[in-house]
Parts: structure tokens; sequence; C-alpha cells
């Protein structure tokens, strides 16, 4: 049987649409923009002729950047911190959350209020520089996995998912002889596909746009990651290879088509990724969050 909505109903979301639609468009066009103004030719740029859609468009733009030599240092960087950190964040994550999630461990209440306290109150940024810098980690890539190492929200959304597998199972498979690294690994894991792609997306998009640990912990300009090198490229300007490449070509390069070009290249990974996982990433979350 259909429910009719009232009048009232029916104006609440028409109101909703309206405003989620007037949200996206504010994110949507701006990034737009930005790709037109990539694709579009430094007259266009120069005279404001760019809006939405690239004129007279070009390719020199992305030309000049991939042969910066920085560029795919920063890159190659990035992309390491993502491959070992987002593992790193998944294995603690798990072995952490499995445990946690059964009521018969001992200690578990406050294991669990001292998580959640760390979710509140965080590590000021001069203890954790010190505490870097006494484990040898400045400049290296360490500094850029270690301090991140794990999520206390992510933990908890696994550990409330991982409560709401039968706990029979379990014991089913301890009476076949299987041991808990074993049940982790044949059992749990399968069956917590959703979540653990979730949480595979938050670490990876973390870590691929993460700004402020590499600027805190890294002084050396060869380790620095994709976001610090758009930052100095836009905020000071300071890459001299791509400076010197456009100056050469001083006629059909722009400094602001540029920074549009490096910064496209820099979110088209997570954009590309993002539909083939954004299935298992609404399940998890809603399948995460609350259990009755």
């Amino acid at each position: 049987m259909e429910i009719r909505k009232s009048t009232g109903e029916k104006l609440f979301d028409t109101m909703n649409i309206i405003l989620l639609s007037l949200l996206s468009l504010a994110a949507i066009i701006p990034l737009l923009h930005v790709v037109a103004g990539s694709f579009s030719s430094a007259n266009a740029i120069i005279h404001s002729r760019v809006t939405l859609w690239p004129v007279e468009p070009t390719l020199d733009h992305y030309k000049l950047v991939t042969q910066t030599k920085a560029f795919w240092e920063a890159g190659w960087l990035t992309i390491r911190v993502v491959v070992l950190g987002t593992l790193l964040n998944m294995v603690l994550t798990i072995i952490g959350s499995y445990p946690l999630s059964k009521p018969y461990l001992r200690g578990r209440r406050p294991i669990l209020l001292f998580i959640v306290f760390t979710m509140i109150f965080h590590a000021p940024m001069i203890p954790m520089y010190l505490v870097v810098k006494e484990f040898g980690m400045l400049n290296t890539i360490w500094a850029l996995i270690v301090p991140t190492a794990i999520s206390a929200f992510n933990m908890m959304l696994c550990i409330t998912f991982f409560r709401g597998l039968p706990e029979e199972m379990f014991d089913a498979a301890k009476v076949d002889g299987m041991n808990d690294y074993r049940i982790v690994w044949s059992i749990v894991t399968p069956l917590s596909k959703p979540i653990l792609v979730t949480l595979l997306l938050f670490y990876a998009v973390g870590h691929w746009n993460n700004y402020f640990t590499p600027l805190l912990y890294i002084n050396d300009r060869d380790m620095q990651t994709l976001q610090v090198y758009l930052y100095n490229l836009i905020s000071l300007g300071s890459n001299n290879d791509m400076a010197s490449a456009a100056a050469a070509e001083s006629s059909n390069m722009l400094p602001q088509a540029l920074e549009m070009a490096t910064i496209v290249l820099a979110t088209l990974p997570i954009v590309v990724l993002y539909p083939f996982l954004q299935k298992h990433f609404v399940k998890g979350a809603t399948l995460g969050s609350v259990k009755e």
C-alpha cells in the first residue's frame, strides 16, 4: 500500500532536492572550471574566456607538467605512501577490531573508552614532532605512515561491523580446530568485504590528500608528496624545473594553466578509483554505523 505524502512532506522533499542540487553545483562548478582551464590556451585564460568548457583546446600544459621530474618524484612517493600506509592501516585495524568486538575480552570497556578518548582529544603537534624525531623518522617515508597508522573512528566502525557477525559461526570454526588467526583470515575478512572496502577507501584517500603530515615532518625537497608539491607550485611558485620550461615557451604557457593541469592530474587517481568502490562504500558505511 502506497503511503501518500502530505503537502508539508512534499514541500520538505522539494526544498531538500533544491538545496542538495545547489550544494552539488557549488562543488562541481569550480572543478569543471579547473578542468576546462587546464585544456584551454593561455590566450583564452588571459582574456577570461574560459568558463566550464575548454576554449582553444590544447594539451601543451599537460605535456609540460608530465615532463617535469619533480612531479613524477612527488607522485611516486605519494603512491608508495598510499600503498604502504593503507596496507598497515588495514592490518592494524582488522587485528585490533576483532578482539575488541568480543564481549568476553577482559578490559574491553576501558580500551574502548581510551580509543574514544583519542577521537576527542588528539595528540598535540609539538609532542608528536618530538616523538617522530626521537625515533629517527624525520625526512623518511615512515614519518608519513607511522603517525597515521590507525584511525580510531575507522576502528570503531570495524568493531561495530564485526559485532554483527554471528557468534555461532565462530564457535563452529573453533570446534573444527581453527584458531583466531585462521578465523580472521578465512571467515571474518571475506564476510566483512563491504566495511573493509569502505575503510580501504577512507585510508587511501586520507593518505593521498594528506598535506599537513609531510609539511610537518619532511624538510627535504626531494621527499615532498604530491600535495606539498601542489602547495609549493600554487602558493610559492617554487618549482624551478617547470618555471624554466614555461619561460622557454612563454608564448604558449601560463602558470595558472600549469597549476590547473597539475591539480587535475593529482585528483585523477581518486576520481577514477571511486566509481569502482562506490557500491561497497555505501553499503559498508551503512552496515558499520548502527546495529540493533
